[in-house]
């Protein structure tokens, strides 16, 4: 890595369901930067309609956009941790501003690609690639075209959902296809650490098939090499009460980051 790494923790509520997000985020962006940028407070987890975490979450949404631009203003690597996707909505704006032909990795068990029309369930953090590449009105400006995303491990998608990614033009890739079909390109990943087999690492919206963490170790040090990976974000990472377990799953997700950040 040819800049130095900055790594800010997103630690208000974006659409969380649970409060182990939060203290996930925290928890793996310590463990990366001992000196992180702490941002906002927790706030109470709960089950909220999609349209009422756009209204109360609209600062700490626009706040993770915020701190990707900063990082990369200042000529940093960022990496930013958070309890679940809908950062995406900000952050994807802020790296297409600094790198507009860069593309986007998505690295998600969910294609999060459901609109108002389309969700089951009303989860914001579901609606939000589909939010970033305007295909429904967020309150947020569209920030990237859906052809510039790939997408590996998604494996859980809903009916109509489906369809609309199909549709979309957006690419999906097996993880050995990856630093491929990325080849020499600017890179931003984003991880849902749900795309990891729950074998592996226990998560929030579990889907069984994922990958292994030797897997996506793999496939982030193949990508760093092939690529020129411009920043990463990393959500989801549901850390449990227990001291010591969330201590061990922490030092699982650093040692897969390990090949890209070293």
């Amino acid at each position: 890595m040819d800049r130095p790494l900055s790594v800010a923790v997103l630690r208000c509520r974006t659409s969380d369901r649970t409060p182990g997000g939060a203290l996930g985020a925290e928890a793996l962006g310590l463990a990366l930067d001992p000196q992180a940028r702490l941002v906002g407070t927790p706030g109470g987890a709960r089950i909220a309609d999609f349209s009422e975490d756009l209204r109360e979450s609209h600062g700490c949404i626009l706040e993770a956009g915020g701190q990707v631009d900063d990082m990369l203003s200042a000529g940093s690597f960022p990496v930013l941790t958070a309890s679940d996707c809908t950062i995406c909505m900000t952050t994807f704006q802020s790296v297409v501003r600094h790198r507009p032909l860069v593309r986007v990795l998505w690295l998600d068990a969910h294609g999060d690609f459901n609109t108002p029309e389309t969700t089951p369930s009303g989860f914001l953090g579901g609606m939000c690639l589909a939010a970033a590449c305007g295909r429904w009105d967020s309150g947020f400006e569209p920030s990237i075209e859906p052809g510039r995303v790939l997408m590996c491990g998604v494996r859980d998608l809903d009916p109509g959902e489906r369809v609309l990614v199909e549709t979309a033009g957006i690419g999906i890739a097996r993880p050995s296809e990856v630093a491929e079909l990325l080849r020499s390109e600017e890179v931003y990943i984003h991880l849902d650490l749900d795309v990891l087999d729950p074998d592996v690492l226990p998560s929030q919206f579990a889907v069984p098939h994922g990958l292994s963490d030797t897997g996506l170790r793999t496939l982030l040090g193949e990508l760093g090499r092939s690529a020129s990976v411009i920043g990463l974000e990393v959500t989801a990472f549901e850390a449990p009460e227990d001291d010591a377990e969330r201590a061990r799953r922490v030092d699982l997700i650093a040692g897969i980051l390990a090949p890209l950040l070293s």
